[in-house]
């Protein structure tokens, strides 16, 4: 016997101070007002006070601090940082090479040339990691083609993520010249991939 389908998952909408739109939350960015009165960006959705929502769009950021909707949605004076879409990004970028070292110190991650060919040989979900400013024909020879990612990566059939460096991906890793990786879907990919394609869509 089958059992009935529980009820589906309602996903908590929000007005972005930008656009005036109620948007899902999940394509918004939340920030609250700090005990000093500073503005602080909670990407992880867990600090307390009010949220005041934007758009996860750098563009759409940029004018909410141009406009003071800020101040005018938490009807007080709030102090906001100048580089705060730069701040935001930072956080965000992050966020996503934190979440990629856990999932190597799980065991999901794959590393060194090689290696990587091997498990995207065996592993056709794999999820490709490669660096932004890593060599393309490189690339295309581990892929064996193209593929549609996260950034300018692409493969018609694998995901690639090429929103990090060279730099970046071998300091959040601990490990010299990180130019391509192999992560293992499920479990903590998921969360990655996410987090991913936030970045993205700010950077857009």
């Amino acid at each position: 016997m089958v059992g009935a389908a529980g009820p589906a998952k309602t996903i908590p909408e929000r007005r972005c101070i930008a656009t005036g739109k109620v948007l899902p939350t999940d394509g918004l960015l939340r920030f609250v007002v700090g005990p000093e009165g500073n503005l602080v960006a909670d990407l992880g959705r867990e600090l307390p006070g009010r949220g005041i929502w934007v758009s996860g769009r750098r563009e759409l950021l940029e004018q909410a601090m141009k406009k003071r909707l800020f101040m005018r949605a938490a009807k007080a004076a709030v102090l906001v940082a100048e580089d705060l879409p730069d701040r935001v990004e930072m956080a965000m970028r992050q966020r996503c090479l934190a979440l990629l070292g856990l999932a190597r110190r799980a065991g999901q991650l794959t590393l060194g040339y090689e290696k990587v060919r091997t498990a995207l040989a065996s592993d056709r979900t794999a999820i490709v990691i490669a660096a932004h400013d890593g060599s393309l024909k490189g690339r295309k020879k581990l892929l064996s083609g193209t593929a549609v990612g996260i950034g300018d990566g692409a493969d018609l059939e694998r995901l690639v993520i090429d929103l990090f460096t060279i730099d970046e991906l071998s300091l959040a890793l601990g490990r010299e010249n990180v130019v391509h990786a192999a992560l293992r879907a499920g479990g903590l990919a998921d969360r990655f991939v996410c987090e991913c394609h936030r970045l993205a869509d700010f950077r857009r």
